[in-house]
This record gives C-alpha cells, sequence and structure tokens, in this order.
C-alpha cells in the first residue's frame, strides 16, 4: 500500500517539531565542565582543598634505621637461700613498689640457728669479761715499741698513698699493713682485739651477723619497682637455693638499639632528639634521644650500634618491639619551606597552588633541599615565582586544579 506524498510530508514535518522541542527542553538541565558544578545562579561552585602555610623554618635531614625496643631494668629473681613458700605475694602482671614484699619462705629454722649462734656469742663475751676482771693493770710499753709503731705507721700511710698513685704494688701495701698491725699488738694497743679473737667471741660476731642476714634472705623483696612476669614457683613449694622464681621488668623507660651502617655514623651526634616508629603503631611517632653510639663496629655487617632512650609512662611499647628510628643528620637552619604534598609538576616545571581571594593562582618554584616532609622554596628568578613565608598553599583537593578556579577551604 503507498503512502501517498501529502502524508509523509506531515510526518516529517512533526518528527523535525519533537526534535527541537526535545533540544530546548533537555538543554536547560546542569551542565558539568571537568569538576566544576554550576549553581542555580550560572556560577561554578567552588571546590573544596586543604591547605598549609608555607613557613620559615629548620629543614632537617633524616637516616632511618631499623631497632628493637629493648629495657635495661630487667632480673631474673632467685632465692638465696632454700624453705618453703609460706606466702607468695608476686602475680603475674603485677606493679611492684621497690621493697615491696614478692615472696616469703618459712623462717623457722634459720631462726633458731640464729638464736643458738647468738648465745654462744653471748657465751664468749661473758668469759672474755670475767678475764678482763681478774687480769693484771695494764702496763705502759716500752719506748722502743712506741718508736716502731710510730715507724710502721708512717711506713703503712707513705705505702697506701704511694700505692694509689701506682707505685708500689698490692704485695707491698699488704706487707707494710701488717707490719703496722703487728706493731700495734707489741704495743698493747689492740689488746682487747686480740682477747676477743683468742677467745672466739670474734668469729662469733661474724656468724651472729650471717645468721641474720639468712633470715632477711627469707623475705624476698622487690629491688626496683617494676611489673612482675614468668613466675616459675607455687605456693607451699620447696625451693632450692639459686631457683630462678620470676622475672621483674620495669618499661617505664625503654631503649631502642638501632644499628647504622659505618658510612652513616659520623653523621649520628648524641644527644639529639629523634623520631621512632614501631610497627605496632602505624602513623604514631614517638620522641627519644640518642643516648650513646657505639665505639666499635661490626666486622660482619659493617654496621654499628646506637641506643636511643625514651620514656614510656603508658608501657605502651613492650621490649622486643621491632622499630624505624629516624635520626637527623643534617639541620638546615631557616629556610622557606612548603609541604612536599603541596609541590606539583606541570610540563616538567615545579609549581604550588597558593589561595588568595578565594582563588587558586598557581606559583612556580625552585625547589632546593628535600626531605620526606618538606621542600625547600629558593628565592623566584622571575616576578610571580614563589611563595613566601605565611603564604597558604593547597595540600590537597589540587591535582586537577586549574589557574584561577574558585576553592573553599575544609579543614
Amino acid at each position: 500500500m503507498r503512502i501517498p506524498k501529502a502524508v509523509l510530508g506531515r510526518i516529517l514535518i512533526l518528527v523535525l517539531i519533537a526534535a527541537g522541542v526535545y533540544i530546548l527542553v533537555f538543554s536547560k538541565g546542569p551542565a558539568e565542565s571537568g569538576n566544576l558544578v554550576e549553581n542555580p545562579a550560572g556560577e561554578a561552585a567552588p571546590l573544596p582543598v586543604k591547605v598549609a602555610k608555607a613557613i620559615k623554618g629548620d629543614l632537617v635531614m633524616t637516616l632511618k634505621s631499623p631497632g628493637e625496643a629493648y629495657t635495661e631494668k630487667r632480673i631474673a629473681m632467685k632465692a638465696e637461700v632454700g624453705g618453703i613458700v609460706r606466702n607468695l605475694y608476686a602475680a603475674e602482671g603485677r606493679h611492684v613498689r621497690e621493697g615491696d614484699l614478692l615472696v616469703e619462705l618459712d623462717d623457722r629454722e634459720f631462726r633458731l640457728r640464729l638464736e643458738k649462734l647468738e648465745a654462744q656469742r653471748l657465751r664468749f663475751l661473758s668469759e672474755l669479761f670475767l678475764e678482763k676482771q681478774f687480769s693484771t693493770t695494764d702496763q705502759q710499753p716500752a719506748p722502743g715499741l712506741i718508736d716502731k709503731l710510730d715507724k710502721a705507721q708512717t711506713d703503712y700511710e707513705r705505702a697506701s698513698e704511694a700505692f694509689k698513685k701506682g707505685l708500689v704494688s698490692q704485695a707491698d701495701l699488704e706487707k707494710a699493713q701488717g707490719d703496722y698491725e703487728l706493731a700495734l699488738i707489741d704495743a698493747g694497743r689492740k689488746k682487747d682485739e686480740v682477747m676477743a679473737s683468742a677467745k672466739g667471741l670474734t668469729q662469733a660476731d661474724v656468724d651472729v651477723k650471717i645468721a641474720r642476714i639468712d633470715v632477711e634472705k627469707t623475705r624476698i623483696r622487690a629491688p626496683f619497682a617494676g611489673i612482675v612476669t614468668d613466675i616459675k614457683l607455687s605456693p607451699k613449694e620447696r625451693l632450692d637455693a639459686g631457683r630462678e622464681l620470676f622475672t621483674l621488668v620495669d618499661i617505664s623507660r625503654i631503649k631502642v638499639k638501632a644499628r647504622v651502617l659505618e658510612s652513616e655514623v659520623g653523621k649520628i651526634v648524641a644527644g639529639r632528639e629523634v623520631d621512632i616508629l614501631f610497627s605496632a603503631f602505624p602513623g604514631r611517632a614517638f620522641k627519644g634521644r640518642i643516648e650513646a653510639v657505639s665505639p666499635v663496629i661490626n666486622a660482619e655487617d659493617k654496621t654499628c650500634a646506637v641506643h636511643v632512650a625514651m620514656d614510656n609512662p603508658s608501657e605502651e611499647i613492650k621490649p622486643g618491639m621491632h622499630a624505624e628510628v629516624e635520626f637527623p643528620t643534617e639541620i638546615f637552619k631557616h629556610r622557606l619551606l612548603v609541604p612536599q604534598l603541596a609541590v606539583l609538576v606541570r610540563g616538567g616545571r615545579k609549581l604550588v597552588f597558593a589561595v588568595e581571594g578565594g582563588m587558586a593562582k598557581w606559583r612556580y618554584i625552585e625547589v632546593g633541599l628535600e626531605n620526606e616532609r618538606f621542600a625547600e622554596v629558593l628565592p623566584g628568578k622571575e616576578p610571580g615565582w614563589g611563595v613566601s613565608a605565611g603564604d597558604t598553599v593547597i595540600v590537597e583537593g589540587h591535582i586537577t586544579l586549574a589557574h584561577d578556579t574558585r576553592v573553599s577551604i575544609v579543614d
């Protein structure tokens, strides 16, 4: 069936009219141009960006080195005397103070021995007292003995001074001391000591002191403030002398041992502050200070040990943790600095975007020294180049920015 030409013409006209209406209606919708979106008034909405300040400061060049945390205050507590555990106050993870009682052994056997030795000492003391009561009156020593004593004393004092200066041997000093003591005895100046020794009182005094120390050793106390760990005993257990009981560790102050290549160790200076990064706390830097640089280079790997100390009041850092230490090697004073995040490369040239009156303005810069965080900006070669201290530069949201783009600063 053929359609008349007049009908075809009308259909074509209707199609053209519909197409025109479609173009007119949909061309009124929002138009996008790159990252910019027009607001109802027809203006492009400002793009959100994050900024930082160009500053005058010190540019610190750093050297990174692996390390491991440790503590110097760590001790394996041992029993100094044997006995049955009467009371166990130590507990895993318990914080203790210096002098706190941690273990108490049954001390009855030691106290009985002390009482026996004290009684023996009292007997010797009584015998000596009675002998002195009924002894003849002390006689004055002969003049020759006094002269001999004075000479022996002078010789001993000279030998003592010479020994301090390294001029005589230990044997010479001991001989002079022996001669002096014999002269004292001859002159009757050590009569009481000689009598006490002859009666056994001197040894009895020593035995009593040792027994008192043994009694005290049944009470095991913390030698310093710290944390108890790795307990190896139980209540009512019989212990032998020398038995390991537990470990006491103080981690309120931690050290990190890092290893630096011998080619770099000359740049490490004791006393400088460093940043310490731990694998257990990604993105977080701890402050420490270089305490010592080893005077010895390891012959196997040609590295030098560097010891860094840091406070650890919250006890977050544990001995054995892996660390990375950032050592300051060189410090360049009073440089104009911008964050590395602000630096872009366009057409092979470095630039930053500065914010002026709500607009992003690109500024070509010449970069000098750099570290991981900052770049030094050198004086501009042409008008409009560079930045000044205090200028606001964009560090985020500027990758696709164009010159004179409207921006809004966000936190």
